[in-house]
């Protein structure tokens, strides 16, 4: 999203990303990624949940990121092992969504570019 950041802020729209991570976590993925845009902190993933877009990581799944020396509850702040379910939202200044990219399969994102195309159709 970063690569389509200065077409998107040309039309007056601001990025943010939600992520469950703890605001320290962010800030380290902000510097190592020089990230330019609003990076905020979901705890629990509650609004994730209340967009319906939250999952629990099952069991063997832990164990891979375990594996991996990923602790998600470290980097969440909480213990649940929840997450939220890869999503774009275009929302409009009167906060309704106008458009949505919506995957459980998290290895299949659209293209920047798609959000920028959703924006310029409003």
């Amino acid at each position: 999203m970063q690569a389509v950041l200065d077409d998107l802020e040309e039309n007056n729209v601001t990025l943010v990303a939600l992520t469950p991570q703890i605001p320290e976590h962010n800030q380290e993925m902000i510097a190592k990624n020089a990230l330019n845009f609003h990076l905020l902190s979901d705890p629990g993933n509650e609004y994730a949940a209340k967009l319906g877009l939250r999952f629990e990581v099952p069991d063997e799944v832990k164990e891979i990121y375990s594996g991996f020396g990923i602790d998600l509850p470290k980097y969440n702040g909480e213990s649940s092992w929840t997450l939220p379910v890869p999503a774009r939202l275009v929302i409009d200044s009167e906060g309704i969504i106008r458009a949505t990219d919506i995957d459980v399969d998290y290895t299949r994102r659209p293209e920047p570019s798609k959000t920028v195309d959703d924006v310029n159709a409003l």
